[in-house]
């Protein structure tokens, strides 16, 4: 009889840091405050798609399309009651006219760039009208 050690913790730590929402999450935060410019994809100034292009570059090397509409009709549908920290949220007239993603944290927040810079507020306001869910990448918790 043969025995092979395997080390799985080395394995599963590796992929993990490859994709954890803690990873996605670090990256967002420490733009906080960062100033909103149209067009702008980081690391200083972010429209709403460069910002959400821009965290899941850095955190997890995961490429997502440029614009809020691209980013929608390119990544995977999830529904309202299946949404996971890490998630994208889309805005706007309908899902054929989003002008506005940003990154679902839970509890009903999200971290987007919008007129008042990089934030954390409820997806849910008066003045966003949610028009779908994605996940582009499926991260570990």
């Amino acid at each position: 009889m043969m025995l092979v050690a395997i080390n799985p913790s080395s394995e599963t730590a590796s992929a993990k840091s490859n994709t954890s929402y803690d990873s996605v999450l670090k990256t967002a935060k420490k733009h906080l405050g960062a100033r909103y410019v149209w067009g702008a994809t980081g690391p200083t100034h972010f429209d709403c798609s460069g910002f959400t292009k821009y965290v899941y570059k850095k955190s997890i090397k995961k490429t997502i399309p440029r614009t809020a509409q691209q980013q929608y009709n390119h990544t995977k549908k999830v529904s309202k009651s299946n949404i996971k920290k890490g998630d994208l949220v889309y805005f706007g007239g309908s899902k054929h006219s989003i002008s506005h993603v940003g990154m679902y944290i839970g509890n009903g927040k999200m971290i987007d760039s919008q007129n008042r810079g990089v934030i954390v507020e409820r997806v849910y306001s008066p003045w966003w009208h949610v028009v779908g869910f994605s996940r582009p990448a499926n991260l570990t918790y």
